[in-house]
């Protein structure tokens, strides 16, 4: 029998707290009723965020735990850990728990205090992480053994078990599984493609890993130079490093969001042996249908992450996300957001990764419950075709506009596969298409023409 446990806190929850912890909650319950997973489960728990975990008991079902309770008025920490077995008793509880959900204070996924100068986790053993991988690292294990403490070992690790977590957990949901495709760049490198194509709920998913060294090429050394980077190579030349995870989710059913993330490191090494790096990447949702519900749980779990670093992070983020993924020939976003940032160089390198880091964490809770929720949700013709619709427009920004895929083609021997993986299965476009007034369709299109504040 599963056991289940939960961290309940006290009763000065803020309104917005409750509604995202009760919105978790009826996720749980539906889940526990239906006998199906929250997430994709191992042997061992894993940190989604500092103070966080998924908790595992063998083949049980796993529920975040958060490690900052709420204090009483005269300063003790109250705290109480509910133990439940089996599905029946955890939909009990968990009903009787949104019920009375006045009672919960706010759970914190992370301390708020940045973290001090030079102080990192404990990340383990390279050669005991590596075993959890979908594939062993494009650098050889010796050599990140040999490197452990650098920052491109420790990034190439972290976009490596992002993968593996994510694959994990959607082929939990799925039932099929994800091929695993090594491929290798003759000019330096290499990367994982993990794709998934006509599951059960995921016409497609692709979870890719890239990490690749060279040379810049002219045209994307002009790429570099247009975003404000000074760059002075040695003979016309700009030894690079390049490396992240990105991904693309094309769920079956319309009522399920298209989610894409990428989180990525660049370095170069100028003609005086000096290196410039920065950190870039996000997260945001692409529903067919707006649901409030589901773009509030999705915003505010980035945005908990992102208050732990800065409390400027989420706003400027979630507007340069709205900026960046706008298709300005239709005059609309992509899709309703969530955080965006690029050429991250500061405060620290140090702070920059352990941001990244809480980032990249946050990919499994953003997204899992809101598939579980609509997991069974019936469709029409209708929807299907709108959409069909929508995914057009998600193909046209893509070719169009996205830096990545521009960079990815601009570099010799990248590989066109996996750059294009974004796109989707299938997509569709109608001449002249808009939806009649006052439909769900022409909500959506009101969203995506006037981006909005979720949290």
């Amino acid at each position: 029998m599963s056991t289940i446990m939960f961290c309940l806190v006290n009763k000065t929850a803020p309104t917005t707290a409750r509604r995202c912890l009760i919105s978790h909650l009826r996720v749980f319950t539906r889940a526990a009723e239906s006998h199906l997973p929250l997430s994709s489960t191992h042997s061992r728990s894993l940190a989604l965020l500092p103070g966080t975990r998924w908790f595992s008991r063998g083949t049980s079902v796993r529920f975040l735990s958060h490690g900052t309770a709420g204090r009483s008025a005269n300063g003790r920490t109250r705290r109480y850990i509910l133990a439940l077995s089996g599905a029946a008793a955890v939909a009990a509880a968990v009903a009787g728990l949104v019920a009375n959900a006045s009672h919960f204070q706010r759970a914190e996924m992370a301390q708020k205090a940045p973290r001090a100068t030079g102080e990192t986790e404990q990340e383990g053993d390279i050669l005991e992480r590596c075993k959890g991988f979908m594939s062993p690292p494009v650098t050889d294990i010796d050599v990140l053994r040999q490197s452990k403490g650098e920052m491109r070992t420790r990034m190439e690790m972290l976009i490596m078990e992002t993968q593996a977590e994510f694959c994990r957990a959607l082929e939990k949901v799925d039932g099929a599984s994800f091929k695993v495709d090594r491929w290798q760049r003759k000019e330096g490198g290499g990367g994982i493609s993990c794709v998934m194509q006509d599951g059960k709920v995921f016409e497609k998913a692709g979870v890719n890993v890239s990490v690749v060294h060279g040379y810049l090429t002219e045209e994307a050394a002009k790429q570099m130079k247009s975003r404000g980077k000074v760059l002075k190579g040695k003979d016309g030349k700009l030894p690079f490093t390049a490396m992240g995870v990105s991904s693309v989710i094309h769920p079956k059913n319309p009522h399920i969001p298209t989610v894409h993330f990428n989180y990525r490191y660049f370095e170069i090494e100028e003609e005086d042996g000096s290196k410039q790096w920065w950190f870039g990447g996000g997260t945001d949702l692409t529903p067919v249908y707006i649901n409030k519900e589901d773009a509030f749980v999705f915003h505010n779990t980035l945005k908990e992450a992102c208050d732990k670093h800065h409390s400027q992070y989420y706003p400027d983020f979630k507007k340069w996300c709205d900026k960046y993924f706008y298709i300005r020939h239709r005059g609309e976003t992509r899709g309703i957001g969530g955080i965006f940032f690029d050429d991250m160089d500061a405060p620290s390198q140090e702070e920059a990764f352990s941001f990244v880091k809480s980032c990249a964490r946050t990919v499994v809770p953003c997204y899992l419950p809101i598939v579980y929720k609509h997991l069974k949700d019936s469709f029409s013709e209708e929807e299907k075709g709108w959409q069909q619709v929508r995914r057009g427009r998600y193909v046209e920004f893509n070719l169009v506009y996205d830096r990545g895929v521009k960079f990815g083609l601009a570099t010799p021997g990248s590989r066109v596969e996996s750059i294009l993986m974004s796109l989707p299965l299938t997509a569709r476009w109608e001449y002249m298409h808009e939806p009649a007034e006052g439909t769900q369709e022409a909500e959506m299109l009101e969203v995506l023409r006037n981006p909005k504040e979720w949290v």
